[in-house]
């Protein structure tokens, strides 16, 4: 029995790392829609809600940047009730920004946003690791970050749909569709983030690893903001 568990945490351990790997490797795409997506959306007339509530939902689950941003907020969350508030407080935060950007045609830098988000998924590794407690008094309040950066997560998509999609001939329907898209992939997400975790803690390799997790977690971050950084100097 002892040796399944070893094997069993060891497993558990080792997939988590993949996923900050994988950030490593796919971070710089952050909130980009593919260009096919890309295509398809300009390419609709009229009102497609099906579709773009799965284009939203196939965004959410497959943005790197949004899974390691909820794993690092989840990471030590125990209660239902903490999770839920904390899932809550993003989704508010990322509804916002994403419908009020594109509404409002709302003109920022993708790449500044873009290396904000990086930054939002350095913070929660650094919280986890307990650096922002050395702020004393100074430390932000951690639900109020949260909502924060989850106004930069929704401001960075917007970004990316604004010039694809139109309020007129039922533009607003798709828009709102998409964002109810996004949040179903969310929770989709943080469905399968919360399971590898609630597993996990039960072995001993959590206590073990979780100050390497959330480094690589630091790590990638770090990378995403560089490169949405350079790309911004290039640009200049």
């Amino acid at each position: 029995m002892r040796a399944i568990n070893a094997i069993g945490s060891k497993t558990i351990s080792r997939a988590f790392l993949g996923l900050i790997v994988l950030g490593f490797a796919i971070s710089a795409s952050g909130h980009d829609l593919s260009q096919a997506n890309a295509n398809y959306v300009q390419s609709i007339e009229g009102a497609a809600p099906a579709v773009f509530t799965y284009l939203g939902a196939k965004h959410m689950f497959t943005g790197i940047d949004h899974i390691l941003f909820l794993t690092g907020v989840m990471f030590f969350l125990r209660r239902a009730r903490d999770v839920a508030i904390y899932a809550s407080l993003f989704t508010i935060g990322h509804s916002i920004t994403l419908l009020c950007g594109v509404l409002a045609n709302w003109t920022v830098n993708a790449s500044i946003v873009d290396a904000i988000i990086g930054f939002s998924v350095v913070y929660k590794g650094f919280e986890n690791l307990g650096g922002i407690r050395l702020l004393g008094r100074w430390a932000p309040n951690t639900r109020i970050a949260v909502f924060v950066f989850g106004l930069f997560h929704g401001l960075g998509l917007a970004t990316k749909l604004q010039g694809l999609m139109s309020t007129e001939n039922g533009g607003l329907i798709n828009l709102i569709c998409f964002n109810v898209g996004v949040e179903l992939g969310q929770l989709a997400a943080l469905v399968c983030v919360m399971a590898v975790l609630i597993f996990w803690r039960f072995r001993a390799s959590f206590e073990r690893m979780s100050f390497v997790a959330n480094s690589a977690l630091v790590a990638s971050g770090f990378m995403l903001a560089g490169y949405h950084l350079l790309q911004y100097s290039l640009s200049s």
